[in-house]
C-alpha cells in the first residue's frame, strides 16, 4: 500500500509549483510533506544515502519569504549520490567517499536550484552507478530490487518521497528501476544534459535523465535542464506511426513483458496508432555486448584508475572484476565496440522511415527477487549505446501485482517529438 489520496507529497511537480504560486500551499508545507512520509517509510525502503531534514525545511522556508524563483518553486527533488551537491555529501555509493563533500553543485543540480527546487536529499545509487546495489527495496514489495543503478530515485519517486528525482544512466539505469517501480523514467538523447559534476562511469554511454510520475513533469524539468522556457505540451495532429521493435533478445521477456507489449499493441491498433512490425538490422545484435562487455568494463577502467591504484581493495567484487576485465581487453577491441556502435546509429534512419517512435520491451519482466542483482539491462542498454532518446510508461503489472513498463524510442534529438507520441499513447493506455 503506496499512498493515501491528497496528500501534498502525492501530487506533481507542476501541482506543487501551481498551488504555491496562487497561495494555497507553502513550499515549507510541501517539504514538511515529503519528511513526514521518509520519516515512515524510509526503515524499509532505503531510498536515501544522505537526508539533513533541516536543511530542506530552511531552503524551503527561505523560498516562502523570497521572489518567484523559476518554474520548479519549493518542488523538492532526489538527487542521485554520483552527481555532487554543495550542501550535501556525494558518496557514489562506495566507502571511499564516505563523508566526501564537494565544494560546488553538479551542473543539472544548479540549474534545478536556480528555478527554485529544493534538494530534499541524496539517493542511494550502486556503487560509482555500477553493478553492486545499495540497500534500496522496491517499495511495492521491498523482497523484490528496485532496479539500479538509480535505484534510490526510482523507490523515492515510487513512494511519494518526492515527486521527481535525477538518475543516470549508463547501461539501463534510469529505465529498469522506471520499470520494475511504477513510474516514468526518461533518458534523453545522448549529451542532452550538461554532465559537469557527474562521476563518469562509461563517458561514451553516460546519460543524466529524470524519474517521475507525470508527463508534465518529465518536460516541466527537461526545460529547465536546457535553460528553455518551459511551454505547454505539444499535440500530435495524428495518430502516431509506430514501430513494433522487439528486439533480438524477444526470446529472453518474461510473459509479464510479452503481455505488456501484445496488449498494447491491440490496444493502441484500436485507438488508431499505425503499427507496423520492424525488425532492426543484424549487426543490432552485438549492440548489448559491446555496450555492457566491451565499451562500459574498457572505460570503468580509465574512469576509475584512481579508486583502481589506491583504494582497490574497498571495491565491490562485482567492480574488480569489471575493472580487470577492462584493463586486459585490447584496445582493438574496444574500438571495435566503439565502431558497431556508430555503424548502427548511421542506420538508424533507415530503422525510424516512416515511424514516429519505436514500441519495444523495457525490461525483461517484472522486478526480480532479491536485493543483492538490480536486474538485466539488456532491453535499455541496446537504446542507451544507440545515444537516443528513450522513455518508459509504466502501463501494466505482471501476474505477481508488481510493475511492467512498455519502452519508446525516438530518433536522437527528437526528444520533443518523444513526448508528444508518448503523451498520446500514455493517454489511450494508462496504468493497468
Amino acid at each position: 500500500m503506496l499512498m493515501h489520496r491528497h496528500a501534498l507529497n502525492e501530487i506533481s511537480a507542476t501541482e506543487i509549483t501551481r498551488r504555491i504560486a496562487a497561495g494555497e500551499i507553502t513550499a515549507e508545507a510541501v517539504v514538511d510533506a515529503c519528511l513526514e512520509r521518509i520519516a515512515t517509510r524510509e526503515p524499509s525502503v532505503h531510498a536515501f544515502a544522505n537526508l539533513d531534514p533541516a536543511l530542506a525545511r530552511r531552503r524551503a522556508r527561505e523560498l516562502d519569504r523570497a521572489p518567484w524563483r523559476g518554474p520548479l518553486h519549493g518542488v523538492p527533488i532526489g538527487v542521485k549520490d554520483v552527481l555532487d551537491t554543495a550542501d550535501l555529501p556525494t558518496e557514489m555509493g562506495s566507502p571511499i567517499y564516505r563523508g566526501y563533500q564537494p565544494s560546488a553543485d553538479s551542473a543539472v543540480v544548479a540549474l534545478a536550484r536556480a528555478a527554485g527546487a529544493i534538494i530534499l536529499g541524496k539517493t542511494v545509487t550502486a556503487e560509482f552507478a555500477g553493478m553492486a546495489p545499495g540497500p534500496t527495496a522496491n517499495p511495492h514489495n521491498p523482497a523484490h530490487t528496485p532496479g539500479g543503478s538509480s535505484s534510490g530515485s526510482g523507490a523515492a519517486v515510487a513512494d511519494f518521497m518526492v515527486p521527481a528525482a535525477l538518475g543516470t544512466q549508463t547501461g539501463g539505469s534510469i529505465l529498469r528501476p522506471a520499470s520494475y517501480c511504477g513510474i516514468i523514467g526518461y533518458k534523453p538523447s545522448f549529451g542532452a544534459f550538461n554532465r559537469a559534476g557527474l562521476k563518469l562511469a562509461a563517458e561514451s554511454l553516460d546519460t543524466i535523465g529524470l524519474l517521475a510520475r507525470s508527463l508534465d513533469d518529465v518536460e516541466l524539468f527537461t526545460a529547465v535542464l536546457l535553460s528553455r522556457q518551459p511551454a505547454p505540451p505539444r499535440v500530435l495532429e495524428s495518430a502516431p506511426r509506430v514501430g513494433l521493435c522487439r528486439t533480438s533478445l524477444w526470446d529472453h521477456a518474461q510473459p509479464g513483458t510479452v503481455a505488456a507489449i501484445e496488449e498494447a499493441v491491440k490496444r493502441l491498433n484500436a485507438a488508431g496508432a499505425h503499427i507496423r512490425d520492424i525488425t532492426l538490422p543484424g549487426s543490432f545484435a552485438g549492440l548489448k555486448t559491446a555496450a555492457r562487455e566491451s565499451i562500459n568494463c574498457y572505460e570503468r577502467s580509465k574512469s576509475l584508475a584512481p579508486e583502481w591504484q589506491s583504494h582497490r581493495e574497498l571495491l565491490s567484487g562485482q567492480m574488480q572484476h569489471c575493472i580487470s576485465k577492462g584493463l586486459e581487453m585490447r584496445y582493438e577491441d574496444y574500438l571495435a565496440a566503439i565502431r558497431l556502435g556508430e555503424t548502427c546509429r548511421a542506420q538508424l534512419d533507415s530503422v525510424f522511415d516512416g515511424l514516429d517512435v519505436l514500441l519495444t520491451p523495457c525490461t525483461n519482466g517484472e522486478a526480480p527477487v532479491g536485493l543483492a542483482h538490480t536486474g538485466d539491462p539488456g532491453f535499455q542498454a541496446i537504446w542507451t549505446i544507440l545515444h537516443v532518446p528513450a522513455m518508459s510508461l509504466p502501463t501494466h503489472r505482471g501476474s505477481t501485482g508488481l510493475p511492467v513498463g512498455i519502452q519508446l524510442i525516438a530518433p536522437k534529438h527528437k526528444d520533443e517529438h518523444l513526448f508528444a507520441c508518448a503523451r498520446w499513447i500514455w493517454r489511450r493506455l494508462g496504468p493497468q
